[in-house]
């Protein structure tokens, strides 16, 4: 099994991320980039990208970037992450690029920035930096 299919075949068991639509965009080792169109169901009031979303596709994001450094057997969960909302996010699709910025046997920082693309327009719209702990499978 490639890596791009260990990574879409975990993505396709997350529940949330399937339910608003979310896919994978591109996997390397280390790099993941998941996307996902904006509707008006995944706004806040102002019509902006509703920053639970935003948070949830970049924790995504990263964390698959981080699993895509471990063996095959191995996961990760999130530790901790911060976010830093840099602009709102309308219109298009919310993309986030997830990298990991230090690789390490039990933990794994990474981060994710994330746009929107309108039109082949992006924006950033926030940076997200956490703590990846790497975790056996579930018996």
């Amino acid at each position: 099994m490639t890596l791009t299919d260990r990574i879409k075949e975990s993505f396709a068991r997350q529940g949330l991320l399937r339910t608003l639509g979310a896919r994978v965009v591109s996997v390397e080792p280390g790099a993941v980039t998941l996307a996902l169109p904006l509707t008006e169901a995944l706004t806040q009031q102002q019509g902006y990208a509703h920053g639970g979303v935003t948070f949830s596709l970049g924790d995504s994001a990263a964390g698959y970037a981080a699993v895509s450094l471990l063996e095959p057997e191995f996961d990760v969960v999130t530790s901790d992450m911060t976010i830093h909302y840099l602009a709102p996010g309308a219109g298009g699709t919310l993309e986030a690029r997830g990298t990991v910025i230090r690789p390490g046997r039990r933990m794994l920082v990474a981060q994710a920035d994330i746009f929107t693309v309108d039109e082949g327009r992006e924006t950033h719209i926030a940076r997200m930096t956490g703590t990846m702990v790497r975790v056996a499978p579930r018996a």
